[in-house]
Protein backbone atom coordinates (compact mmCIF):
# COMPACT_ATOMS: atom_id res chain seq x y z
CA UNK A 1 0.00 0.00 0.00
CA UNK A 2 1.31 3.14 -1.14
CA UNK A 3 1.98 6.13 1.23
CA UNK A 4 0.06 9.83 1.33
CA UNK A 5 1.68 12.64 1.61
CA UNK A 6 -1.03 15.09 2.01
CA UNK A 7 -1.04 16.60 5.75
CA UNK A 8 -4.16 15.56 7.40
CA UNK A 9 -6.52 18.59 7.88
CA UNK A 10 -6.68 20.60 10.72
CA UNK A 11 -10.36 20.85 12.54
CA UNK A 12 -11.66 24.07 12.11
CA UNK A 13 -13.63 25.36 15.01
CA UNK A 14 -17.12 27.02 14.69
CA UNK A 15 -17.78 29.83 12.19
CA UNK A 16 -17.57 32.92 13.58
CA UNK A 17 -21.09 35.16 13.24
CA UNK A 18 -19.88 38.82 10.81
CA UNK A 19 -18.84 41.55 13.40
CA UNK A 20 -21.75 44.70 13.14
CA UNK A 21 -20.60 47.97 14.43
CA UNK A 22 -22.64 48.69 17.89
CA UNK A 23 -24.41 52.38 17.88
CA UNK A 24 -23.60 53.20 21.89
CA UNK A 25 -20.35 51.57 21.48
CA UNK A 26 -16.80 52.63 21.10
CA UNK A 27 -15.77 50.95 17.58
CA UNK A 28 -13.43 48.50 17.79
CA UNK A 29 -10.02 48.07 16.54
CA UNK A 30 -9.80 48.18 12.17
CA UNK A 31 -13.63 49.65 11.75
CA UNK A 32 -14.96 53.05 11.35
CA UNK A 33 -16.82 54.88 13.88
CA UNK A 34 -20.70 54.75 13.07
CA UNK A 35 -22.21 58.61 12.40
CA UNK A 36 -23.68 60.21 14.75
CA UNK A 37 -27.39 61.46 14.60
CA UNK A 38 -27.38 65.62 13.80
CA UNK A 39 -24.02 65.39 11.92
CA UNK A 40 -23.58 64.28 8.42
CA UNK A 41 -21.59 61.27 7.63
CA UNK A 42 -17.79 62.02 6.66
CA UNK A 43 -16.65 60.93 3.50
CA UNK A 44 -15.03 57.15 3.97
CA UNK A 45 -11.81 57.53 3.33
CA UNK A 46 -9.25 54.69 3.12
CA UNK A 47 -8.60 52.36 5.71
CA UNK A 48 -5.19 53.36 7.43
CA UNK A 49 -3.05 50.32 8.51
CA UNK A 50 -2.35 50.06 12.13
CA UNK A 51 0.08 47.87 13.72
CA UNK A 52 -0.77 48.28 17.35
CA UNK A 53 -4.94 47.87 18.53
CA UNK A 54 -6.79 51.21 19.35
CA UNK A 55 -7.66 51.57 23.24
CA UNK A 56 -11.31 51.09 23.91
CA UNK A 57 -12.35 54.04 25.38
CA UNK A 58 -15.63 53.29 27.11
CA UNK A 59 -17.79 56.78 27.50
CA UNK A 60 -18.45 58.32 30.54
CA UNK A 61 -22.21 59.71 30.06
CA UNK A 62 -25.00 59.59 27.38
CA UNK A 63 -23.69 61.50 24.12
CA UNK A 64 -26.18 64.29 23.64
CA UNK A 65 -26.39 65.09 19.81
CA UNK A 66 -24.49 68.62 18.81
CA UNK A 67 -27.14 71.47 18.30
CA UNK A 68 -25.98 74.09 15.35
CA UNK A 69 -24.27 76.84 15.80
CA UNK A 70 -25.91 79.87 16.05
CA UNK A 71 -24.61 83.13 15.12
CA UNK A 72 -22.76 85.77 16.70
CA UNK A 73 -24.60 88.59 17.35
CA UNK A 74 -23.70 91.60 15.64
CA UNK A 75 -23.66 95.09 16.73
CA UNK A 76 -26.58 97.17 15.57
CA UNK A 77 -26.38 99.00 12.06
CA UNK A 78 -23.93 96.31 10.56
CA UNK A 79 -26.38 93.72 9.47
CA UNK A 80 -28.99 96.28 8.33
CA UNK A 81 -30.96 96.26 11.60
CA UNK A 82 -31.59 99.23 13.64
CA UNK A 83 -30.10 99.33 16.63
CA UNK A 84 -32.00 100.85 19.52
CA UNK A 85 -35.14 102.39 18.66
CA UNK A 86 -35.17 106.31 18.29
CA UNK A 87 -38.76 108.37 18.48
CA UNK A 88 -39.90 111.01 15.35
CA UNK A 89 -37.83 113.52 17.38
CA UNK A 90 -34.82 112.20 17.55
CA UNK A 91 -34.84 111.39 14.22
CA UNK A 92 -35.94 114.77 13.02
CA UNK A 93 -33.27 116.02 14.97
CA UNK A 94 -30.23 114.17 13.72
CA UNK A 95 -31.86 115.34 10.05
CA UNK A 96 -31.67 119.01 11.02
CA UNK A 97 -28.58 119.09 12.94
CA UNK A 98 -25.87 119.24 11.75
CA UNK A 99 -26.96 121.46 9.37
CA UNK A 100 -25.76 120.18 6.07
CA UNK A 101 -25.52 123.01 3.72
CA UNK A 102 -23.81 123.44 0.23
CA UNK A 103 -22.40 126.73 -1.31
CA UNK A 104 -25.17 127.18 -3.86
CA UNK A 105 -27.61 127.08 -0.91
CA UNK A 106 -25.68 130.10 0.91
CA UNK A 107 -25.94 132.38 -2.50
CA UNK A 108 -29.63 131.56 -2.81
CA UNK A 109 -30.07 131.94 1.53
CA UNK A 110 -28.50 135.82 0.91
CA UNK A 111 -30.24 136.87 -2.22
CA UNK A 112 -33.26 135.91 -0.93
CA UNK A 113 -32.68 137.55 2.33
CA UNK A 114 -31.71 140.92 0.29
CA UNK A 115 -34.79 140.21 -1.45
CA UNK A 116 -36.99 140.09 1.60
CA UNK A 117 -35.09 143.33 3.21
CA UNK A 118 -35.28 145.71 0.17
CA UNK A 119 -39.55 144.80 -0.08
CA UNK A 120 -39.52 145.43 3.80
CA UNK A 121 -38.48 148.83 3.32
CA UNK A 122 -40.48 149.56 0.10
CA UNK A 123 -43.77 148.60 2.33
CA UNK A 124 -42.64 150.54 5.11
CA UNK A 125 -42.01 153.81 3.04
CA UNK A 126 -45.49 153.23 1.02
CA UNK A 127 -47.49 152.74 4.43
CA UNK A 128 -45.66 156.26 5.37
CA UNK A 129 -47.25 157.87 2.49
CA UNK A 130 -50.68 155.88 2.99
CA UNK A 131 -52.54 159.06 5.08
CA UNK A 132 -51.87 161.08 1.88
CA UNK A 133 -52.88 158.44 -0.37
CA UNK A 134 -56.26 158.44 1.36
CA UNK A 135 -56.85 162.29 1.86
CA UNK A 136 -58.93 164.51 -0.77
CA UNK A 137 -58.18 166.44 -3.59
CA UNK A 138 -58.94 169.96 -1.34
CA UNK A 139 -57.36 168.56 1.69
CA UNK A 140 -53.87 168.09 -0.39
CA UNK A 141 -54.52 171.62 -2.07
CA UNK A 142 -54.65 173.13 1.81
CA UNK A 143 -51.52 170.77 2.61
CA UNK A 144 -49.95 172.39 -0.24
CA UNK A 145 -50.41 175.73 0.61
CA UNK A 146 -49.44 175.27 4.34
CA UNK A 147 -46.02 173.85 2.80
CA UNK A 148 -45.75 176.71 0.54
CA UNK A 149 -46.56 179.45 3.28
CA UNK A 150 -43.71 177.88 5.65
CA UNK A 151 -41.19 178.01 2.62
CA UNK A 152 -42.17 181.87 2.13
CA UNK A 153 -41.65 182.66 5.84
CA UNK A 154 -38.37 180.82 5.60
CA UNK A 155 -37.55 182.76 2.39
CA UNK A 156 -38.89 186.38 4.42
CA UNK A 157 -36.82 186.06 6.97
CA UNK A 158 -33.48 184.76 4.89
CA UNK A 159 -34.37 188.11 3.19
CA UNK A 160 -34.25 190.09 6.26
CA UNK A 161 -31.34 189.26 7.33
CA UNK A 162 -29.67 189.61 3.97
CA UNK A 163 -30.93 193.48 4.00
CA UNK A 164 -29.62 194.11 7.36
CA UNK A 165 -25.89 192.68 6.63
CA UNK A 166 -26.28 195.11 3.44
CA UNK A 167 -27.49 197.99 5.91
CA UNK A 168 -24.31 197.35 8.13
CA UNK A 169 -22.25 197.44 5.19
CA UNK A 170 -23.50 200.62 3.33
CA UNK A 171 -24.32 202.73 6.14
CA UNK A 172 -22.42 205.81 7.16
CA UNK A 173 -22.38 205.02 10.81
CA UNK A 174 -22.53 201.44 11.51
CA UNK A 175 -22.14 201.85 14.92
CA UNK A 176 -25.70 203.17 15.41
CA UNK A 177 -27.35 200.78 12.63
CA UNK A 178 -25.62 198.08 14.28
CA UNK A 179 -27.69 198.99 17.70
CA UNK A 180 -30.67 199.14 15.91
CA UNK A 181 -30.88 196.12 14.75
CA UNK A 182 -29.74 194.45 18.28
CA UNK A 183 -32.70 196.17 19.97
CA UNK A 184 -35.23 194.87 17.16
CA UNK A 185 -33.75 191.41 17.97
CA UNK A 186 -34.01 192.05 21.36
CA UNK A 187 -37.92 192.63 20.78
CA UNK A 188 -38.58 189.93 18.98
CA UNK A 189 -36.68 187.91 21.37
CA UNK A 190 -38.73 189.24 24.11
CA UNK A 191 -41.72 188.71 22.02
CA UNK A 192 -40.41 184.77 21.96
CA UNK A 193 -39.37 184.40 25.52
CA UNK A 194 -42.85 185.89 26.90
CA UNK A 195 -41.00 188.71 28.72
CA UNK A 196 -42.73 191.59 26.02
CA UNK A 197 -46.20 191.56 25.30
CA UNK A 198 -47.26 191.80 21.71
CA UNK A 199 -50.12 192.09 19.29
CA UNK A 200 -50.63 191.41 15.89
CA UNK A 201 -53.18 189.31 13.32
CA UNK A 202 -54.20 186.22 14.38
CA UNK A 203 -57.21 183.48 15.50
CA UNK A 204 -58.94 183.05 18.68
CA UNK A 205 -59.25 179.06 19.69
CA UNK A 206 -61.93 178.62 21.95
CA UNK A 207 -62.62 174.93 23.36
CA UNK A 208 -65.82 173.94 25.67
CA UNK A 209 -65.70 170.90 27.70
CA UNK A 210 -68.97 170.46 29.57
CA UNK A 211 -68.46 166.60 30.54
CA UNK A 212 -64.60 167.55 31.16
CA UNK A 213 -63.28 164.83 28.54
CA UNK A 214 -60.63 167.51 27.33
CA UNK A 215 -57.28 166.03 28.50
CA UNK A 216 -53.71 168.48 29.10
CA UNK A 217 -52.43 165.96 26.19
CA UNK A 218 -54.80 167.40 23.50
CA UNK A 219 -54.22 170.95 24.24
CA UNK A 220 -50.58 170.29 23.61
CA UNK A 221 -51.36 168.77 20.10
CA UNK A 222 -53.32 171.99 19.43
CA UNK A 223 -50.21 173.90 20.61
CA UNK A 224 -47.89 171.91 18.80
CA UNK A 225 -49.95 172.47 15.77
CA UNK A 226 -50.16 175.85 16.13
CA UNK A 227 -46.53 176.56 16.22
CA UNK A 228 -46.33 174.46 13.23
CA UNK A 229 -48.73 176.47 10.94
CA UNK A 230 -46.33 180.03 12.30
CA UNK A 231 -47.60 181.14 15.79
CA UNK A 232 -45.70 183.93 17.07
CA UNK A 233 -47.02 184.39 20.57
CA UNK A 234 -49.36 182.40 22.08
CA UNK A 235 -52.02 183.03 25.31
CA UNK A 236 -54.19 180.78 27.11
CA UNK A 237 -56.32 181.89 30.08
CA UNK A 238 -54.05 184.53 30.78
CA UNK A 239 -50.70 182.23 30.71
CA UNK A 240 -48.14 183.29 28.37
CA UNK A 241 -46.95 180.35 26.45
CA UNK A 242 -43.14 179.65 25.39
CA UNK A 243 -40.52 177.56 24.36
CA UNK A 244 -40.24 175.76 28.34
CA UNK A 245 -44.19 175.63 28.89
CA UNK A 246 -45.50 172.28 30.02
CA UNK A 247 -48.97 170.86 30.41
CA UNK A 248 -50.17 168.81 33.29
CA UNK A 249 -53.23 166.62 34.82
CA UNK A 250 -53.81 167.69 38.53
CA UNK A 251 -56.99 166.93 40.34
CA UNK A 252 -58.61 166.83 37.71
CA UNK A 253 -58.03 169.99 36.04
CA UNK A 254 -55.12 171.07 33.74
CA UNK A 255 -52.00 173.20 34.75
CA UNK A 256 -49.63 175.25 32.79
CA UNK A 257 -46.27 175.26 33.98
CA UNK A 258 -47.75 174.64 37.56
CA UNK A 259 -51.11 176.56 37.14
CA UNK A 260 -54.76 175.79 36.85
CA UNK A 261 -56.84 176.71 34.02
CA UNK A 262 -60.33 176.22 33.91
CA UNK A 263 -62.76 175.82 30.89
CA UNK A 264 -63.26 177.39 28.52
CA UNK A 265 -60.03 177.44 27.63
CA UNK A 266 -59.48 180.13 25.19
CA UNK A 267 -55.85 179.72 23.39
CA UNK A 268 -54.96 184.06 21.82
CA UNK A 269 -52.98 183.41 18.95
CA UNK A 270 -50.72 185.62 16.86
CA UNK A 271 -49.63 184.50 13.07
CA UNK A 272 -51.34 184.97 9.76
CA UNK A 273 -54.75 183.80 10.05
CA UNK A 274 -55.09 181.82 6.41
CA UNK A 275 -52.12 179.11 7.72
CA UNK A 276 -53.50 178.92 11.50
CA UNK A 277 -57.50 177.97 10.65
CA UNK A 278 -56.96 175.47 8.13
CA UNK A 279 -54.00 173.61 10.89
CA UNK A 280 -56.62 173.12 13.37
CA UNK A 281 -59.51 171.98 10.50
CA UNK A 282 -57.32 169.68 8.71
CA UNK A 283 -58.98 165.90 8.70
CA UNK A 284 -57.84 164.07 11.81
CA UNK A 285 -56.85 167.03 13.44
CA UNK A 286 -57.12 168.95 16.73
CA UNK A 287 -60.99 170.08 15.48
CA UNK A 288 -62.46 166.53 14.85
CA UNK A 289 -60.19 164.71 17.77
CA UNK A 290 -61.82 167.63 20.23
CA UNK A 291 -65.36 166.81 19.06
CA UNK A 292 -65.10 163.12 19.34
CA UNK A 293 -64.58 163.97 23.45
CA UNK A 294 -68.13 165.85 22.66
CA UNK A 295 -66.23 169.03 23.25
CA UNK A 296 -67.59 172.44 21.35
CA UNK A 297 -64.61 174.35 19.09
CA UNK A 298 -64.42 177.97 17.94
CA UNK A 299 -61.98 179.03 15.67
CA UNK A 300 -62.17 183.07 15.06
CA UNK A 301 -60.14 184.72 12.55
CA UNK A 302 -59.26 188.47 14.11
CA UNK A 303 -57.23 191.53 12.43
CA UNK A 304 -55.66 192.73 16.18
CA UNK A 305 -55.02 189.96 18.68
CA UNK A 306 -53.52 191.42 21.80
CA UNK A 307 -50.89 188.94 23.93
CA UNK A 308 -50.34 190.95 27.02
CA UNK A 309 -49.65 187.93 29.61
CA UNK A 310 -46.21 188.41 30.53
CA UNK A 311 -43.25 186.24 31.92
CA UNK A 312 -40.75 187.18 34.60
CA UNK A 313 -36.72 187.18 32.47
CA UNK A 314 -35.12 184.57 34.70
CA UNK A 315 -31.80 185.70 35.86
CA UNK A 316 -28.50 183.29 34.90
CA UNK A 317 -27.34 182.03 37.57
CA UNK A 318 -23.42 181.42 36.78
CA UNK A 319 -23.62 183.29 33.18
CA UNK A 320 -22.30 187.32 33.45
CA UNK A 321 -21.81 189.81 30.01
CA UNK A 322 -18.24 189.72 28.81
CA UNK A 323 -16.47 192.74 28.49
CA UNK A 324 -14.16 192.00 25.92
Amino acid sequence: MGTNDTPPEEPKGPEQPPREARPDGPPRAGEQPAPRPGKPAAEPTEPVASTEPAAAVEPTGPVEPDEPATPAASPAGTDGTDGPETTGRQRLAAGLWPPRVSRAQLIVALLLFVLGLGLAIQVRSNSDSSALRGARQEDLVRILDELDGRTKRLEDEKQQLEDQRKELESSSNQAEEARRQTVEKERQLGILAGTVAAQGPGITLKITDPKGQVESDQLLDALQELRAAGAEAIQINGVRVVAGSYFSDEGGHIAIDGKKITQPYEFKVIGKPQDLEPALNIPGGVVQTLEKEQATVAVTRSAKIIVDALRAAKQPDYARSSSS
